[in-house]
């Protein structure tokens, strides 16, 4: 027997077995010490797997709420009811009966694209406010796969050396470290060249392809970072986002006649479903386009 957590067991088996990506795997494991840590106080007693066997709906419910009260939304307390499932199947075995809770209503909103030239401008602030040249031409190459080839922020920043030189495709791991091909615009392989002829950590086949400003892997949440101060320059919406560059990816496919099928292997989709939602954006543009323009909308 181990005395070690089991948040932290759980979160080895999330990574090791069930191949979740290190986001997913940190969220879960916060979400399973929360539950332990509710629970302690709630029950007055040690926490074990024996215990966690007959968890109460009441002991749920009363955990949400605890968590409501803290603010949760929506949509976030279904995610946290969800890694709490999850926690609760791996402690107390696969066969065992947990409790049914009903989750709370997520109405479910469509992804919010932005135009082509607005994802361009917001590339051109970015890379304009960049220190020194090199990191100017890696933001502009970042944000460019992310819009011209339909990327995950994450996907882009863990590129190693490997994929160069490069040609008309490119082999990219996304989540459940699952590999998809994605073709690449002459602009998008120009900009990557760009950037690493410029980079002066040199692009070994091990190492990141993307640097930090100290030559280590370049961090997501500095490109998050540099696209908010740009946005608010440029006076686009919150909701311009790295990721807005990938829905807006998908988007235009699909507005140019893109069959879904194919949309679903370039986002690298588990399921058509996570992929249909674009065709609920497309029409909502048409929709936007009528109203412009007929004289009588």
């Amino acid at each position: 027997m181990t005395d070690r957590p089991l948040p932290l067991l759980y979160a080895e088996h999330l990574a090791r077995d069930r191949r979740r990506s290190a986001h997913t795997v940190r969220a879960y494991e916060a979400t399973a010490v929360r539950l332990v840590g509710f629970l302690q106080q709630h029950w007055g007693g040690p926490v074990t797997r024996a215990a966690l066997a007959k968890i109460s709906t009441t002991d749920l419910r009363a955990f949400l709420a605890k968590r409501r009260d803290e603010g949760l939304s929506n949509s976030s307390a279904a995610r946290e009811l969800s890694a709490v499932r999850g926690f609760l199947k791996f402690a107390a075995g696969e066969g065992s009966e947990l409790p049914r809770l009903r989750g709370p209503r997520v109405k479910k909103g469509i992804p919010r694209p932005i135009a082509p030239h607005e994802a361009v401008a917001l590339a051109e602030a970015v890379s304009e406010e960049a220190s020194e040249p090199w990191i100017a031409a890696r933001d502009w190459a970042v944000l460019l796969l992310l819009y011209g080839a339909g990327l995950r922020i994450g996907e882009a920043v863990g590129l190693t050396g490997a994929v160069l030189p490069l040609g008309e495709t490119m082999s990219v791991t996304g989540k459940r470290a699952k590999t998809r091909i994605v073709p690449l615009l002459p602009q998008v392989r120009a900009a990557i060249e760009d950037y690493a002829r410029l980079c002066p950590y040199g692009t070994a086949r091990d190492a990141p392809l993307f640097r930090g400003a100290k030559g280590g892997p370049l961090p997501p949440g500095m490109i998050r970072k540099a696209v908010r101060s740009a946005r608010t320059a440029l006076g686009l919406s919150e909701r311009t986002t790295p990721h807005a560059l990938r829905h807006s990816f998908a988007t235009h496919l699909l507005g140019r006649g893109a069959d879904l099928r194919a949309l679903q292997e370039l986002l690298g989709h588990a399921s058509l479903s996570s992929t249909q939602v674009y065709t609920a954006v497309d029409a909502a543009h048409l929709l936007d386009v009528y109203r412009n323009a007929h004289p009588r909308a």
